[in-house]
């Protein structure tokens, strides 16, 4: 299988095989402490000493005016905060730009909770600070400036000599976040007038792990670590030789290549724009036209979203704005910040060239681009059918969203909802008045219907799981309202110019399967073109008037049982990042193609309060509407919740849907963590579910009887979680 052509070399770049090299002997020989008196201590000193005199002949600064780091964000945290805390007592005020990377910007804001007052400066349509602005900013109580020397998502490249001139001329400390711009553009920091200059080594063809700071001399820093004497006693730590070493010789290569590596960049970034707007006129160029990074290539394709795009793009690795957010849809804050359109900023990528590409590699890549954008958006005359083999399938990678995680926001459903109007309608049992996913309408003494709708996008590669899971999905809502499905209607979205309709046989297939293992017929349905996949179902059931449950009723006294394990959320976009393995893929598959069935049989032999399906609000967001709902209190006792195995790990990993994010705020006002319930856990108790289990409240005392009926005769294996108490207000507690 031949490799993407790779275009994002502003996110990282390959470690240059001179670098590689230089490195090798601090691998495999020279292992010593720098810090020993010894031979080996002596070795291994001389070698970051080598690499700070060559990191400082691509500066131009001293040698003693670098330190080493971990990266370019320990860099920026070192910078500003070191500045901040030891010039307090003469002022508090620091100035930026709403255009920095989050290594300067969240720095800023966790300032300001330190009482720190900054101004975030905005930019013109190019992303560029006016120095006029910065120098209107300055008030007496000034302390620190930090603007980035260039932008990377757009490229832009700020004024810092003048800004530099400001900063000198005010006596204030100018500190620029060089990370983008070393080895790319000529960073002389006496040029610049910078006191504090941020560099990343693994954006210059060095490893990633290892950065350093320009400290100009005379520049005194609050410590950030503490430690031994390292670094002239201002970063503590053993230093990493080996990484050390790779970044001083890819400095040097930088500056020996400079002008030849920015023209090679320059000319196929220009190339590859050329090639792209030819054929689609229609595309922008973001970032300034001339004062531009040599190599980025920062362009909007109305008519397409981004992250559909790059899903697309197989033979292509890009990034829809930085790639430290890819897995956030929102605009960017540096598009935002440009005051970008939403109907160019959604269809932004960022294409980044580096020395290791040739004229061919862009042909090739410009040609995939179009290809691509010319699918997504087909036009009427000109429609191109280039869809994928259906052997080659994984469903996943068309589309941006992860099933019930790409569910709108519950805390801005919840604002639309409010302003439906009010239904008053007597046969109306169960409707909008609560947050059950079904409604339940009255026909006579002994019968009620009962319907629900879901629909979502892949979570499994497959098509035929795809398609049985969103059928399983659609049918829990029936059986969580306690009634027997009766038939199911189709909702189809499908690109029929990106997959094959062997595709969308699979997923009819498997969903007509997992109906016909509930009992009923699919009888039709619904079915529209789109840019990525989506199904789904309208199903139909009936129930007894009086029998049917709702999320609301639970008691005091209650417990809370949970008939199937979570993290399917989790696992789905573990499996569209290439991060799951089989095992656990195929267990969280089989987890949501399961049906609730049993468990609905089961809860027919108890006295059951209140019941919910879990899916894409999380086990708490939907325990949050039962506890609203129903006016009680909850205590969940985090240990005794089911996880699929295998996705505490993936989550450690950071394998967390923007959904299961969302929720983790849409329960924040109601939920009570104890002291001892990590992060990773507070995901996974929130984590967007797709087909999960029923969440149960009924008598304690039934609690246990329900377990073994639900393990004897169905091998469900149903767990309580936690319980229900009286309250003053509605609250979760989680323990």
């Amino acid at each position: 299988m031949n490799k993407p052509i790779y275009l994002d070399y502003n996110a990282t770049t390959p470690i240059d095989p001179e670098v590689a090299a230089a490195m090798r002997p601090y691998l495999d020989e020279y292992f010593g402490n720098p810090s020993s008196s010894h031979i080996y201590g002596t070795e291994t000193k001389k070698a970051v000493e080598n690499a700070r005199k060559q990191l400082a002949g691509l500066l131009n600064c001293y040698p003693d005016e670098i330190i080493f780091t971990s990266g370019g964000s320990e860099s920026n945290n070192y910078a500003i905060k070191g500045t901040a805390y030891r010039l307090r007592d003469k002022g508090n005020h620091i100035i930026t730009s709403t255009v920095e990377h989050p290594a300067v910007s969240e720095v800023c804001r966790y300032l300001e909770k330190e009482g720190f007052k900054v101004t975030y400066l905005d930019v013109d349509e190019y992303g560029m600070v006016d120095p006029d602005d910065v120098e209107k900013a300055v008030t007496p109580a000034t302390i620190l400036i930090t603007v980035m020397h260039a932008n990377n998502e757009v490229g832009t490249i700020q004024p810092v000599e003048k800004i530099g001139l400001i900063a000198k001329k005010h006596g204030i400390v100018f500190h620029s976040d060089g990370a983008q711009s070393v080895g790319k553009i000529e960073t002389d920091v006496r040029k610049m007038g910078v006191d504090l200059f941020s560099v990343a080594g693994h954006k210059l063809y060095a490893p990633k792990g290892i950065g350093a700071l320009f400290i100009r001399r005379g520049v005194e820093l609050e410590k950030l670590i503490h430690g031994a004497d390292h670094e002239r006693n201002l970063r503590a730590g053993t230093e990493n030789v080996l990484e050390i070493a790779g970044l001083g010789k890819a400095a040097e290569i930088a500056k020996r290549d400079l002008k030849k590596n920015m023209a090679h960049s320059k000319k196929l970034r220009d190339l590859l724009y050329e090639k792209l707007k030819t054929e689609l006129p229609d595309i922008r160029l973001n970032g300034h036209p001339g004062l531009r990074l040599p190599n980025t290539l920062n362009v909007s394709f109305p008519k397409v979203e981004a992250n559909t795009l790059l899903s697309e793009l197989k033979g292509v690795a890009a990034s829809a704005g930085a790639a430290c957010h890819s897995e956030n849809i929102d605009v960017s804050p540096v598009l935002e910040a440009i005051r970008l359109p939403v109907e160019y900023a959604m269809g932004t990528i960022r294409f980044s060239t580096g020395k290791f590409l040739n004229e061919k590699d862009i042909e090739e890549a410009a040609h995939i681009v179009v290809d691509a954008v010319r699918r997504l958006r087909p036009e009427p005359e000109t429609t191109v059918k280039n869809v994928v083999p259906a052997g080659e399938i994984k469903l996943t990678h068309f589309t941006h969203g992860m099933g019930c995680a790409c569910k709108i926001r519950p805390q801005y459903l919840e604002k639309v909802l409010k302003d439906l109007p009010v239904v008053f309608d007597k046969n109306v049992l169960i409707g909008a008045n609560t947050s059950d996913d079904a409604a339940v309408y009255y026909i006579n003494p002994e019968t009620a219907i009962v319907q629900t709708v879901d629909f979502f996008t892949p979570v499994v590669d497959d098509p035929y799981y795809f398609g049985a899971i969103a059928a399983a999905n659609a049918l829990s809502d029936i059986y969580a309202m306690g009634a027997k499905p009766l038939f199911a209607l189709n909702i189809v979205g499908f690109p029929d110019n990106r997959l094959p309709m062997q595709v969308l046989k699979d997923i009819l297939k498997g969903a007509s399967d997992k109906a016909a293992e509930a009992g009923i017929p699919v009888l039709g349905g619904h079915t529209v073109e789109d840019t990525e996949p989506k199904f789904g179902m309208v199903v139909t059931g009936v129930v007894h008037p009086d029998k049917a449950i709702s999320n609301v009723g639970a008691k005091p006294g209650d417990v809370l049982v949970l008939t199937k394990p979570i993290g399917t959320g989790i696992i789905s976009t573990a499996v569209k990042n290439g991060l799951a393995d089989q095992k656990t893929a195929e267990t969280a598959r089989d987890v949501m193609a399961a049906l609730n069935a049993d468990a609905a049989s089961a809860m027919e032999q108890f006295e059951v309060h209140a019941c919910t399906d879990i899916t894409g609000f999380g086990l708490l967001g939907h325990l949050k509407e039962m506890v609203e709902g129903s006016e009680i209190k909850a205590d969940i006792f985090s240990e005794r919740v089911p996880l699929i195995e295998g996705v505490y790990d993936l989550a450690v990993a950071g394998a967390i849907p923007g959904g299961t994010k969302n929720n983790l705020d849409f329960v924040d006002g109601i939920v009570t963590w104890g002291p001892e319930i990590p992060e990773t856990m507070r995901y996974l108790l929130c984590d967007a579910q797709t087909s999960g289990g029923l969440l149960i409240a009924l008598p304690e005392k039934q609690a246990g009887k329900l377990v073994d009926v639900l393990w004897k005769e169905h091998q469900v294996k149903g767990t309580v979680i936690g319980n229900v108490s009286e309250g003053n207000q509605p609250e979760i507690m989680v323990f």
